[in-house]
């Protein structure tokens, strides 16, 4: 038996995404240094998403959603362990100025359903943030992860981004 790939769509998140977004935020807790609280890198991600689905508070960027699609199939639905609906993944965007002076647009997070990797929807969902940042005229995209997060360095280097810093830090006593 083969798995079917979801059809998944990549929009703007809507108000009616908040939960499932909150919900994949715990992903961003892999290869956390052992000094560094995960709960804390998980909480912060949390804060700064709930800010984007508060319309008073306009928070500035942008929020996209990968969303499956049921096929259909000669009347059935299909799709394996995916709903029709589910938000499988997330990726958010701003921008900020280089401390040497232009400005830039910052991957905040990205995260990607256990059940939906490896099926292309970090590349779809890192596009749709490159896209906005050429929008917003800028002319780099930057984004951190966790040294230990062997996986997200891989899949960034396959997408052309290249390493441009490396932050040290010492446990003080």
């Amino acid at each position: 038996m083969t798995t079917q790939r979801p059809n998944v769509q990549i929009r703007p998140a809507r108000p009616e995404d908040r939960d499932a977004v909150m919900r994949l935020v715990s992903r961003l807790a892999g290869g956390v240094a052992e000094w560094r609280d995960p709960e804390a890198v998980v909480e912060a991600a949390r804060q700064w998403l709930a800010g984007y689905f508060v319309p008073e508070r306009k928070q500035p960027g942008a929020v996209f959603v990968a969303v499956t699609a049921a096929q259909a199939r000669d009347g059935e639905v299909s799709g394996g362990e995916f709903s029709d609906g589910e938000v499988v993944g997330v990726v958010s965007v701003n921008t900020h100025r280089h401390f040497t002076g232009p400005m830039e647009a910052y991957v905040g997070e990205l995260a990607v359903a256990p059940h939906a990797v490896r099926m292309g929807l970090g590349r779809r969902l890192l596009s749709a943030a490159e896209d906005w940042a050429r929008g917003q005229g800028v002319r780099h995209l930057t984004l951190e992860t966790a040294a230990g997060n062997t996986t997200a360095r891989r899949f960034y280097t396959a997408m052309g981004y290249g390493e441009e810093a490396v932050r040290f830090t010492r446990v003080l006593d």
